[in-house]
C-alpha cells in the first residue's frame, strides 16, 4: 500500500491504496476479467516488470486483487479483481467520462485496442436515461463494429453485430466523438451524410442521448493534433 495521508479522509484512504501510478490501469484491465501476468503486461505498454509486480502485490495487499490458479490444462496463474476491487468500475467510468471531454481524438499514431468501443460505451452510459428500454444497435466507428444492447436498462455490449438489431448506425470516428460529446446533433449528423442509420428512424437521437459525456472542453495547447486522426481497427473514452 502506498503511504497513507496524515488525513481521516474517504478521498486520501481511497487514493493510499490505488493513487500509485499504473494502480487504477491495472484495475481497468481486470474489470475485463481475469488475466494473466503476460496478458496484463501487453495491456498496459510502457511499464516495466517490476513497477507491475509491486502494484499488484500492493492491490493484492488492499483486498482489490487476488490470484487465482486455473485448473489443468491452463494450470496458470490470473490475477482477478475482488468484490471490494470490482466496486471501483463506476468510478473508473466516471472519471472516464470527465476525461473525454478533454481528451480529444486519437492521433495518428495511437492505436485502440480491438474491443476499445465495449469500454466505451459502458463509460458513456446514463443508466437513469436508458431506465426500462430494451433495444439493440449495431455501432459501427471505421472498421470496428459493436453490438449494444438495453435489456430493460441494462447493459450489455460485444463486438461484432447483431442480426436482428433494432438499427444500425456506421460513421467515422471523428463523427462518433462529436456525436458523443453533444457538439453534433445526430439530425445533423444524418442530413450531412456524416452518420448512415438503417432501421428504427429514432434510434441515432435516442442512442445519443443515453451514450454521451458533457460538452467537451478543448484540448491542452501542446497536446498534439488530434482531430481527424485515424484510428487502426486494431486503449479508452476508457483508455
Amino acid at each position: 500500500m502506498a503511504k497513507r495521508f496524515d488525513q481521516y479522509c474517504p478521498i486520501a484512504h481511497a487514493l493510499s491504496l490505488v493513487g500509485e501510478r499504473w494502480a487504477l490501469l491495472i484495475v481497468r484491465e481486470l474489470l475485463r476479467g481475469p488475466k494473466r501476468y503476460t496478458d496484463l503486461a501487453a495491456g498496459l505498454p510502457g511499464i516495466g516488470t517490476n513497477v507491475l509486480a509491486t502494484r499488484l502485490r500492493e492491490l493484492e495487499g488492499a483486498g482489490l486483487v487476488a490470484r487465482r490458479k486455473l485448473p489443468p490444462p491452463a494450470a496458470s496463474t490470473v490475477y482477478e479483481l475482488t468484490e471490494y476491487g470490482a466496486g471501483l468500475e463506476e468510478v473508473l467510468y466516471s472519471v472516464a467520462r470527465w476525461g473525454a471531454r478533454s481528451l480529444g481524438l486519437p492521433r495518428h499514431d495511437e492505436d485502440l485496442v480491438p474491443e476499445w468501443g465495449v469500454n466505451a460505451f459502458r463509460a458513456l452510459f446514463y443508466p437513469e436515461r436508458a431506465r426500462g428500454l430494451t433495444a439493440t444497435w449495431v455501432v459501427r466507428v471505421g472498421d470496428d463494429v459493436f453490438t449494444v444492447r438495453l435489456e430493460d436498462g441494462r447493459l450489455h455490449g460485444e463486438m461484432g453485430a447483431d442480426d436482428d438489431a433494432d438499427a444500425d448506425l456506421a460513421m467515422d470516428m471523428p463523427t462518433f466523438f462529436e456525436l458523443a460529446s453533444g457538439d453534433l446533433p445526430a439530425a445533423d449528423a444524418l442530413a450531412e451524410g456524416r452518420l448512415r442509420a438503417e432501421g428504427d428512424a429514432d434510434a441515432p437521437q435516442r442512442f445519443f442521448e443515453i451514450f454521451s459525456f458533457a460538452p467537451r472542453l478543448d484540448a491542452p495547447a501542446g497536446g498534439g493534433e488530434r482531430l481527424g486522426a485515424r484510428v487502426a481497427p486494431s486503449a479508452a473514452a476508457s483508455g
